[in-house]
């Protein structure tokens, strides 16, 4: 912007123009405006401010290609009490911004780097576990991250592991995902069968996760297949000894929330989920009845009778939940024409499960959005866990060594 004649106050402003696709294809813009690089002033709680921006030519960073810049703040006084209360808000207001997203991680070489924009959280409600399940899950959680100060009062190692097994498509990744949004932590996806992986990357990586973040590890199962080729230079060499030793050993690092999930629990060898290393265990399954119901009412909120009647035609049938919903989401215009199919689908189901079955459908070209995931089963809570009751298991974690205790949902 600018002023007038002469001797006129001038301002002069830097414009970022935002440009943001949106899944339903529109594109939204917007502009930003900050203070251009050189002096301004400004009044700040009737104090007089003078801000210098300096940008540097010479370097920039690799991940934005925007140049570094340096931010030099003068006053008037001796207290820098002034600056404290002006970064504090400044800082608030930049978190503002990132409150309402989820951060993706990966690992490249020895740092963790984001993957891709933030995403937009998943609501929990939006995954539809089996009954008691996401609410032991998430209580569980909330716990641990607000008993830092016990956990160190007693010498035991603050951090937990939950390992969530089942079916594919039950929704075990799916739930991860709006747990974390829920409890305000972002993600870091860790692969253990990337290529050039080792134990010591693997180890500084579980060390060195990024503040206010989960460690999510993908089908445990399949990091150490027999038959790899050890010479394949594509492959990962993680051991199973490194594996045990970065998740508690003497050199495992703390303040840790760590996932794990598989398919195929009885492939895992029992050292790897024994208490201290995995702390909650639950079956994440095919869809149960009370779970059928649930997600039929989050596609037609209010419909109680045609939910019961859905429910009806679907019993008997095995499917997961992600198939389930594949079939909400195609007559999600109406909830008598996804009673009135249900019958042939669940046939379908029956005859040749999940991916034949939907050749009984139209697909059509229809999208929308994603309304659920699942899980069913029972679940488990091992050593070193919480230091109360959650979900209806105890956990004494005064003493290393208890019973494995489970808990039916």
């Amino acid at each position: 912007g600018g002023g007038g004649g002469g001797g006129a106050l001038r301002q002069h402003v830097s414009v970022d123009t935002v440009v943001q696709r949106l899944a339903n294809g529109k594109v939204e813009t917007r502009f930003e405006f900050s203070p251009c690089p050189g002096r301004h002033v400004l009044r700040y709680r009737g104090q007089m401010l003078m801000v210098e921006r300096q940008r540097e030519q010479q370097t920039v960073d690799l991940q934005t290609g925007q140049p570094w810049e340096s931010v030099k703040l003068t006053a008037l006084g001796r207290s820098p009490e002034v600056f404290s209360r002006f970064l504090s808000e400044a800082q608030a207001h930049a978190s503002s911004k990132q409150e309402q997203t989820t951060t993706i991680y990966t690992n490249w070489g020895t740092e963790w780097r984001p993957f891709g924009a933030p995403r937009r959280r998943r609501p929990l409600s939006s995954v539809v576990l089996n009954d008691g399940i996401a609410e032991h899950i998430v209580g569980d959680v909330r716990e641990f991250v607000e008993s830092q100060a016990w956990y160190i009062a007693r010498g035991i190692p603050y951090r937990r592991g939950y390992l969530l097994h089942g079916t594919p498509g039950s929704g075990k990744s799916s739930f991860v995902a709006a747990l974390a949004g829920s409890v305000g932590y972002d993600i870091c996806m860790l692969n253990l069968a990337e290529p050039g992986l080792t134990d010591d990357r693997l180890a500084h990586a579980l060390t060195h996760a990024p503040p206010a973040s989960l460690i999510l590890l993908e089908d445990i199962d399949s990091a150490f297949l027999k038959d790899r080729d050890p010479r394949d230079r594509r492959a990962s060499f993680v051991t199973f000894s490194g594996l045990l030793n970065a998740l508690d050993g003497v050199a495992a690092g703390e303040e840790r929330l760590l996932f794990m999930t598989t398919n195929h629990i009885e492939r895992l060898d029992p050292a790897l989920i024994r208490p201290g290393r995995v702390d909650v265990i639950h079956h994440v399954g095919d869809a149960s009845p009370s779970q059928i119901r649930r997600l039929f009412l989050k596609f037609f909120p209010d419909q109680t009778d045609q939910a019961g009647r859905f429910v009806t035609a679907m019993e008997g049938c095995t499917l997961s939940m992600a198939l389930l919903q594949s079939y909400l989401m195609v007559k999600r215009h109406s909830a008598d024409g996804a009673c009135d199919g249900a019958a042939e689908f669940a046939k379908g189901v029956r005859e040749s499960r999940d991916a034949r079955a939907m050749s009984t459908l139209n697909m059509g070209s229809h999208t929308g959005p994603v309304a659920g995931a699942a899980e069913s089963g029972t679940g488990t809570v091992l050593a070193g866990g919480s230091r109360g009751t959650t979900g209806g298991a105890a956990a004494n974690t005064d003493s290393s060594k208890r019973p494995t205790e489970h808990v039916d949902d």
